[in-house]
């Protein structure tokens, strides 16, 4: 695995995240200038579904003193992650499954300044990801925070909803064109890769190809944070698609 191009892979990973997200360097750094301005520039973070870390690479390149704990089941995101952070004592991975009711006991810390997590819990459904709110509430510490900068459709508004994503398909149909990766090709690359092979197919037991969950709006996003202890919620940031939700215990 030394001879592995981590970096190449985490590269990779952005650019085909952002042909489904242009905007998504944005939403991290308006997170991450909420975390400094609600629990300051050296948090105790918990990357939340962190994949290979993007969220973490983002945070300690930002804030030297922070240190993350990045959790997630996909053997072959997590795979990239370690490999990328390898040598950081900064950084700890730990496989889980947050559908898992035990799986915080995990973690190497009981609490955290700063819960973190961007486009991956819209693969949870709404029943699901209110429990998973109530354990994230548990596991922030009094005045620390949670975001979650994910889809979010309001139903209220199906024709602008249908407009925006007839005109994001758009976009993308034109990049796609032009030779930019998609998922499904990303992740053939990565089943050729004789490192990655194993886990992604692995992953891919675990997974299928794709499951999202309900997207719901993001006021039911803020109301279910504050049921389940968070003193307030709202958003921070929003996309015509995405919404960055901010809470507060």
């Amino acid at each position: 695995m030394g001879g592995t191009d981590w970096a190449g892979w985490q590269r990779s990973w952005d650019r085909q995240q952002e042909w489904y997200m242009p905007d998504r360097e944005e939403r991290f750094r308006v997170m991450l200038d909420m975390v400094e301005a609600l629990v300051g520039p050296e948090p105790r973070v918990l990357d939340l579904a962190c994949g290979t870390g993007s969220i973490t690479d983002r945070l300690l390149r930002r804030f030297p003193g922070a240190v993350s704990t990045g959790v997630d089941l996909d053997p072959a995101l997590l795979a990239i992650a370690r490999g990328t952070f390898e040598g950081d004592g900064r950084v700890t991975f730990v496989t889980a499954d947050l559908k898992d009711p035990g799986w915080t006991a995990r973690l190497p810390c009981d609490t955290y300044d700063a819960v973190l997590t961007a486009t991956a819990l819209h693969w949870l459904h709404s029943e699901p990801l209110a429990a998973l709110y109530g354990q994230v509430a548990g596991l922030v510490r009094e005045g620390g925070v949670f975001m979650n900068a994910d889809h979010m459709i309001a139903p209220a508004t199906p024709r602008i909803n249908a407009a925006e994503r007839a005109q994001r398909h758009a976009r993308m149909d034109e990049e796609k064109a032009a030779g930019v990766l998609d998922w499904a090709e990303w992740w053939a690359l990565a089943a050729k890769d004789p490192v990655l092979a194993e886990p992604t197919a692995r992953r891919f037991e675990i997974y299928g190809e794709h499951a999202d969950g309900d997207m719901p709006s993001p006021a039911w996003h803020a109301e279910t944070l504050r049921t389940a202890g968070f003193g307030e919620a709202r958003p921070v940031w929003c996309s015509p698609s995405d919404t960055l939700l901010l809470a507060v215990k």
